[in-house]
């Protein structure tokens, strides 16, 4: 019984520990959403200018309540990005003290690094794919059958467009740090993703279908880059073990020759002739 009691306290001590960690987490969401909300206009006239570039200078909502939950979405998705750090700083501030240090030091870099290709994917759906997408989309107004075929998108169905574009590339923009993470866990090897290069390419193009709307134009935006980043991967793992083993043969080749113990006496442990 004492052996379980004394089990029971580091268990309580995690659980104390991680409310701890949700409740700073949830308070400055809160915060950052009002701010959001209260810049939720503005934002939102960010989000519609590959929209207005493409020719459409309108947009409409036919529900009474469509406009007041379009602001608290785009306050809550601006929110959630602004609180990003300040999310994964207390993720890593709960998970890190069960880390050893060469594990610490090895999935830092790639919690640094997630911001930043997501940012990236996120700049590239807006500033190159959302345009293309929208053009070829807008592109079948005018006369059919003879009638006029207009484009009215409303506001609730425009921002599902623009975050799913905007979270889709953003998370698949992740797939090097993936990769790298499951090579260094021992998952996978660079051998196995290079063998499986034929069916990474498939996935890239089901992952574009799914996360984007159905058009090839799109798809394929979103397709190319992936296949891209995969093998980028493969190349920043391979860099990775040469790096590792340069490392290692320049350590081997430091030491000093000859054996650590005089000849005749002891045993040798290192090269040289005894």
């Amino acid at each position: 019984m004492k052996d379980l009691d004394e089990t029971k306290a580091p268990l309580f001590d995690h659980l104390v520990e991680l409310r701890k960690r949700l409740l700073i987490c949830l308070a400055v969401l809160v915060v950052a959403f009002f701010v959001c909300f209260a810049f939720a206009q503005p934002i939102f006239g960010v989000l519609v200018q590959p929209l207005k570039d493409a020719g459409e200078s309108q947009v409409i909502y036919t529900d009474v309540f469509e406009a007041f939950w379009v602001q608290v979405r785009v306050a809550l998705w601006a929110a959630l990005m602004v609180c990003f750090p300040v999310i994964a700083t207390q993720l890593w501030r709960f998970v890190a003290p069960g880390l050893y240090a060469r594990e610490k030091k090895a999935l830092l870099p790639f919690l640094l690094l997630t911001p930043v290709f997501f940012g990236g994917g996120a700049a590239f759906a807006y500033f190159v794919a959302m345009p293309w997408a929208l053009h070829f989309l807008l592109g079948f107004q005018g006369q059919v059958g003879g009638i006029e075929q207009e484009a009215l998108p409303s506001v609730g169905l425009y921002l599902s467009f623009v975050t799913r574009f905007l979270f889709g590339f953003g998370v698949a923009f992740l797939l090097p740090i993936l990769l790298m993470i499951l090579e260094r866990a021992g998952l996978v090897t660079v051998e196995q993703l290079a063998k499986k290069r034929r069916y990474a390419i498939v996935a890239a193009f089901a992952v574009a279908a799914v996360l984007t709307p159905p058009d090839a134009i799109s798809q394929f935006m979103l397709a190319v880059p992936l296949w891209m980043l995969y093998e980028s991967s493969i190349l920043a793992i391979r860099l990775t073990h040469w790096r590792r083993a340069r490392k290692v043969v320049s350590t081997d080749t430091g030491r000093k020759a000859g054996p650590k113990s005089s000849p005749g006496g002891g045993r040798v442990d290192d090269f040289g002739p005894v």
